[in-house]
């Protein structure tokens, strides 16, 4: 039998959230919560009757309106609004509501709002594992692209020892004929001077 639903609410980023869970994990998995919002007082359980039945309207989804707004809840909210005109508008709220009761729901209303929270649980969880599936897909192509990269960095890596080492057998053997040139030229030299100095004598 499904769990009876509960209303809960949170401010993340620019939004106020709410939404109608069996549980407290529940409504954190539901907000892609990384930390336990509920431990660090910024997210509560909520009899606001307003928000109760927003959220019991569309179990299991998460409806949002502007920070620190009193609006409604939907599914699609703008942003605040943050220019001054806002902003001295919201220090002069009008004073709130008398707390009023939730709606009681009917045993039937409650299973059927349980069974939407389901049916929206697991939309989301084959939202998740789509996304998963992208990101492994695309951290595989990623591995893929540098496995290429390296290998041919490592070709090149080989190629260009290759070209040095070949490059420096040649120096060598160039250096081995200049010094036999010099050798031979010391000589030549020598025998041609020789022959000037008798020339001259």
């Amino acid at each position: 039998m499904p769990r009876k639903l509960k209303t809960y609410q949170t401010s993340l980023g620019f939004y106020d959230l709410a939404i109608a869970a069996p549980s407290m994990k529940a409504a954190l998995e539901a907000w892609g919560a990384g930390s336990n919002l509920f431990h660090q007082g910024a997210a509560k359980e909520t009899d606001d009757p307003d928000i109760v039945a927003a959220t019991l309207a569309k179990p299991g989804a998460v409806l949002k309106r502007p920070a620190g707004s009193s609006g409604r809840f939907a599914e699609h909210a703008d942003l605040p609004d943050l220019d001054d005109e806002s902003a001295s508008a919201k220090r002069k709220r009008p004073p709130a509501a008398k707390k009023r009761t939730a709606p009681a729901l009917s045993v039937e209303a409650a299973r059927k709002a349980a069974a939407e929270f389901e049916r929206e649980q697991k939309k989301r969880e084959a939202e998740r594992r789509r996304e998963e599936a992208a990101r492994e897909k695309e951290r595989a192509r990623r591995e893929k692209l540098v496995a290429k990269a390296q290998a041919g960095l490592e070709l090149a890596q080989r190629q260009h020892e290759d070209r040095s080492e070949a490059l420096e057998t040649e120096r060598r053997d160039l250096e081995k004929r200049i010094e036999a040139e010099d050798a031979r030229w010391a000589v030549e030299r020598e025998k041609l001077q020789d022959a000037l100095r008798r020339a001259r004598s």
